[in-house]
């Protein structure tokens, strides 16, 4: 299982343990949504793997979108 949680226009991918697995940003760069690990040494399962591909898949085809925040 794993939590996405929407963090100022990116989604902390969060593990059933509680552990930071990564976030998902816009890269204006790659025009798509790129998952950036935690650190070097995080590890993904199948599973953590196939549910984040799953949710960068549905950010791409704009099924879900990440919820902006208002600095004002």
């Amino acid at each position: 299982m794993v939590m996405f949680w929407p963090i100022q226009q990116e989604l902390d991918c969060i593990n059933r343990s509680g552990n930071i697995l990564g976030k998902i940003k816009y890269e204006g760069k790659y025009d798509g949504y790129v998952f950036h690990p935690a650190g070097e040494n995080v590890k993904l399962s199948n599973t953590e793997q196939s549910k984040i591909d799953e949710k960068l898949s549905q950010l791409q085809s704009g099924a879900y979108a990440i919820p902006m925040q208002d600095e004002d």
